[in-house]
C-alpha cells in the first residue's frame, strides 16, 4: 500500500507513516545483516537508528509529491520506497555535517560524533575519545550513503524507470557534496559575502532539499523532461526560502523546538546569508566586532545577545524576512504551470507554508 491523502491531512502527514515503515523494516533487516558481522556493531546501529528516528521527511514528501505532480499512482508503494532512500542520504548528510561542524547536538540530542565518543569513554578503552567518536560517525554516515542506493535499487521500480531516476538522484548526491565542501571552504575564507552564501544555499539546500527529490518523482512517473524546468522554479526559490528559514531559526528559535542552542549558528561560525547581509549593512565599527565574535569558541551569552540585536537593528533580519516572503510567492506562482497535476498543486501549495514556517 502507498500513502492515500485525504482533504484534512498535510501533504508531509500523508507521506511520512509510510516512509517510517519502510525504514523500520529495511533498517530492521540490516541492524541483523551487521549483527552477524559482529555484536560489537550494536552501539554503532543504535546511533545510526537513532539519526533516522527524527526529522520532517521533507525529502520524501517532495519526491513523493513530485510524483504525484506528474500523474503517479498515489497507491504505489515504489514511490514511498524511493522516496524513503533520501532519508538515508540526509543522514548520511547530517552525521558528517556536525562532525565538520564540532556539533554537540542534533535534534535535541547528542551528535552521532559525540554518542560514539562518549561510549569508548564509558569503556575506558585506549587512544582519544574525540578521535574515535568522530572516525565511528564519519563510517556510520558513509553506510547511510550505501543504504541509500541500496534502498533505491530494491524499490521494486524497473531496471528502465530506475535508471532514469538515477539522473536526479545522482546529482542530488554530488551536489550536496559540493554545496558542504563550499560551506567548509567559506568558513575557513571568512569573506561573507551574499553571492557566496546564495551559492553554498543553492547547492547545499534548495537543490538537495526541495528541486531534487521532485525531479526524482518526476523521473519515476517519466516526466522530468516535461516537469523538470516548472519543479525547478518552485524548488530552487523554495530551497533557497527553507534555508533561510533554517538560519534565521538557527539565530533566534526557540532551543526546545530546533534541538540546539539559541544562537548556535553564531557560536559555529556559519556564514550564512543573515550573516553576510549584517555585515553589509552593519556600521564598519560594529561589523568588525561581530566579525571578531563569530565562530568565537568563547563567545558569550551576552555576546549571543549583542550579535542578535545587531542583525535586528541593522535591518538584516528584515532583508532576510523579505526574501523568504518573496521567494515562497514565486515557488507559489511556479505551481501554476498546467502540466502539474490538479491534485498534487494544492499539497504542494502547502509544503511552502511547513517549509518557510518561522517554528519548523
Amino acid at each position: 500500500m502507498g500513502p492515500s491523502s485525504s482533504s484534512s491531512a498535510s501533504p508531509v502527514s500523508v507521506v511520512r507513516p509510510d516512509v517510517d515503515r519502510v525504514l523500520t523494516a529495511f533498517g530492521a533487516r540490516n541492524r541483523e545483516r551487521l549483527l552477524q558481522i559482529g555484536s560489537e556493531l550494536a552501539p554503532a546501529v543504535d546511533a545510526l537508528e537513532s539519526m533516522l528516528s527524527g526529522g520532517k521527511r521533507l525529502r520524501p514528501t517532495f519526491a513523493y509529491w513530485g510524483w504525484r505532480g506528474a500523474g503517479g499512482d498515489a497507491g504505489d508503494s515504489r514511490i514511498v520506497q524511493a522516496a524513503a532512500s533520501l532519508e538515508y542520504l540526509q543522514a548520511c548528510a547530517l552525521v558528517h555535517d556536525d562532525v565538520i561542524d564540532k556539533s554537540d547536538t542534533r535534534r535535541g540530542l547528542p551528535a552521532t560524533h559525540k554518542r560514539m565518543a562518549k561510549l569508548h569513554a564509558d569503556h575506558g578503552w585506549g587512544g582519544d575519545s574525540e578521535g574515535f567518536g568522530q572516525g565511528a560517525a564519519i563510517l556510520i554516515g558513509d553506510l547511510c550513503l550505501v543504504w541509500s542506493d541500496e534502498m533505491y535499487q530494491s524499490s521494486g521500480f524497473s531496471p528502465e524507470t530506475l535508471l532514469a531516476g538515477r539522473v536526479p538522484f545522482d546529482a542530488m548526491r554530488t551536489e550536496v557534496m559540493a554545496g558542504q565542501y563550499l560551506d567548509t571552504l567559506e568558513q575557513v575564507r571568512g569573506t561573507s559575502t551574499r553571492e557566496a552564501a546564495l551559492r553554498v544555499m543553492h547547492y547545499k539546500a534548495a537543490k538537495y532539499t526541495v528541486e531534487r527529490p521532485l525531479h526524482l518523482g518526476a523521473a519515476l512517473a517519466g516526466r522530468l523532461e516535461e516537469l523538470g524546468p516548472v519543479y525547478t522554479d518552485y524548488g530552487v526559490t523554495l530551497g533557497i526560502a527553507f534555508q533561510l528559514r533554517d538560519d534565521l531559526l538557527g539565530v533566534f528559535g526557540d532551543p526546545s523546538t530546533t534541538g540546539k542552542p539559541a544562537g548556535d549558528d553564531l557560536r559555529e561560525g556559519k556564514r550564512t546569508l543573515v550573516v553576510a547581509e549584517t555585515l553589509e549593512r552593519a556600521a564598519s565599527t560594529e561589523a568588525d566586532r561581530f566579525r571578531s565574535l563569530l565562530g568565537a569558541p568563547d563567545l558569550t551569552a551576552e555576546s549571543v545577545e549583542w550579535m542578535c540585536g545587531l542583525i535586528e537593528e541593522c535591518g538584516a533580519l528584515a532583508a532576510c524576512e523579505e526574501i523568504v516572503s518573496e521567494y515562497a510567492d514565486r515557488a507559489v506562482t511556479a505551481l501554476e504551470h498546467p502540466g502539474v497535476d490538479a491534485d498534487a498543486r494544492g499539497p504542494l501549495r502547502e509544503l511552502v507554508g511547513i517549509a518557510t514556517a518561522r517554528t519548523h
